[in-house]
């Protein structure tokens, strides 16, 4: 199938994404001087910027590449909470299965970026501000409620899950019994729960750690993924690589290996797994193959890495960049 054709498919297409929403700020400063106090620069601050991250920032690239996306997750009653969901509505995400509890604090990653005053900003350390167990403290029953008037309507579901909880296992049992429609799973630490779904994008890092050693070669990658694969119960699986591209498993069939697209030197490679997962997803809600949706994906992360901070990749953009790549 044509992969242009298939990225004009995406407009309309209906999917529902459930997981982890986290507000992603960047604090921007300039070094002014050094602090007296220690030998540190002391930031002249810029700005701050809060943007959609993890499960959020995957419905933002849904919404981004077309598609009419349904986020169901949970964010505190806080400023950063409110700040997430106003930007997923102005994105165009329908944010009515967003629950918002007075009873947790939003995940939020304070990234800060320093520079001098014509340069480019450097990440310099991350804060993260979160609860150590939501346990009980999560609306479950509101999340199950949704779900339920979501999924019959839906093209496709995208599970992402940054084990913040909102993905519990009553949740994910639920999903595998009530949808009739492909499942995708981005899961940082647990993939191993997501049993009998359609595909997964793990990176090759997470499948080293699921199979507990180190992988050396091309081989063993290949034979690492494909006993994932089998212990899952997936039709597919997608591992991301870096600079090195993609691989997706395919049923029984040889491994496919995809070389990275774009420039060698990633600019910034925050939230690329949820630009991956995302057009994969939405590709295969457009009856693409699995082979169609990894390469639609592969290019949408060679474009995400090169922006800054959490970004999306719009229709537009892939499009130029399939046919940029076509003619060379």
């Amino acid at each position: 199938m044509d992969l242009i054709k298939i990225v004009r498919s995406f407009a309309g297409r209906k999917l529902v994404v459930v997981g982890d929403a986290i507000a992603d700020q960047f604090l921007y400063g300039n070094i002014s001087r050094v602090s007296r106090e220690a030998p540190v620069f002391i930031l002249r601050h810029e700005q701050t910027q809060t943007v959609p991250g993890g499960a959020a920032n995957c419905a933002m690239n849904l919404a981004s590449l077309g598609a009419r996306v349904s986020l169901i997750s949970v964010v505190g009653d806080d400023e950063a909470g409110r700040e997430l969901r106003a930007k997923l509505e102005a994105a165009g995400v329908a944010v009515g299965g967003v629950s918002v509890s007075d009873k947790i604090q939003t995940t939020t990653k304070v990234r800060i970026l320093a520079g001098q005053t014509h340069s480019n900003k450097q990440q310099v350390i991350r804060i993260d501000y979160e609860d150590a167990d939501l346990g009980d403290r999560l609306p479950r029953e509101a999340i199950l409620d949704k779900l339920k008037s979501a999924l019959p309507a839906t093209d496709a579901v995208i599970i992402s899950d940054y084990n913040y909880g909102v993905v519990d296992d009553r949740t994910v049992a639920f999903i595998r019994e009530s949808s009739s429609k492909p499942v995708l799973v981005d899961s940082r630490f647990h993939l191993s729960k997501f049993t009998g779904f359609t595909a997964a994008t793990p990176n090759e890092d997470e499948v080293e750690h699921l199979i507990g050693r180190s992988i050396e070669s091309t081989d063993e990658l290949e034979l690492a993924a494909k006993s994932l694969k089998d212990k899952l119960g997936h039709r597919a699986l997608l591992v991301t690589r870096g600079a090195q591209g993609m691989m997706l498993l395919d049923g029984d069939a040889t491994p496919i290996h995809i070389p990275a697209v774009g420039a060698q030197q990633s600019v910034d490679v925050t939230g690329a797994g949820d630009t991956v997962i995302a057009t994969f997803a939405l590709a295969v809600a457009s009856d693409a193959s699995f082979a169609d949706a990894a390469r639609l994906a592969n290019y949408a992360g060679g474009l995400v890495v090169m922006k800054r901070g959490t970004a999306s990749v719009t229709a537009a953009e892939l499009e130029h960049s399939i046919l940029n790549a076509e003619n060379d």
